[in-house]
């Protein structure tokens, strides 16, 4: 008997450990052609965006081998080569220090950056131009392209969705 629950409890145990806790819609799943390249990081090919109110993944794939993972939660942001960390220590050693806690997520989002500072809106998306010393930004939203140009701090994010 004891040997029959053990056995229940495990093969329970392996397939509650295959599924994802964060099960996404498919209306909150977007495939796109993704662009990531900063001083420390550089990936450019095909993945995928799973968006929820709470968290955001991105996996990015080569010759359908997943290379890249990236997931940013209200705290943390969480790479698949390192450990997880705090958004402004990601700021810091991946991108810069004097961007926003909330950058990387409203760019993967489409979102306005810097609380909107710029911001000029069209029919078909929006752009920002927004500099300082820190940082010379170019950043636009227009139909399915999001595009994120730092010239000064050499950082390009961008993606392109699949329709």
């Amino acid at each position: 008997m004891l040997k029959k629950v053990a056995t229940i409890f495990t093969i329970l145990l392996i397939f509650s450990g295959c599924t994802n806790k964060n099960l996404v819609p498919q209306k909150n799943q977007e495939s796109a052609f993704i662009v990531i390249k900063t001083p420390s990081m550089r990936y450019a090919d095909m993945g995928f965006i799973y968006k929820s109110d709470s968290f955001i993944k991105v996996e990015i794939y080569s010759m359908g081998q997943p290379i890249m993972s990236l997931d940013i939660n209200g705290m943390n942001v969480c790479m698949s080569t390192f450990k997880c960390m705090e958004k402004k220590d990601f700021n810091t050693k991946m991108l810069s220090s004097s961007y926003p806690d909330t950058l990387l997520e409203n760019i993967f989002k489409s979102k306005p950056i810097f609380n909107g500072k710029n911001l000029i809106k069209n029919k078909n998306g929006f752009s920002q131009k927004i500099i300082s010393k820190e940082y010379n930004i170019e950043y636009s939203v227009y139909n399915n392209q999001t595009k994120f140009k730092d010239i000064q701090n050499n950082i390009l994010i961008k993606i392109k969705k699949e329709k």
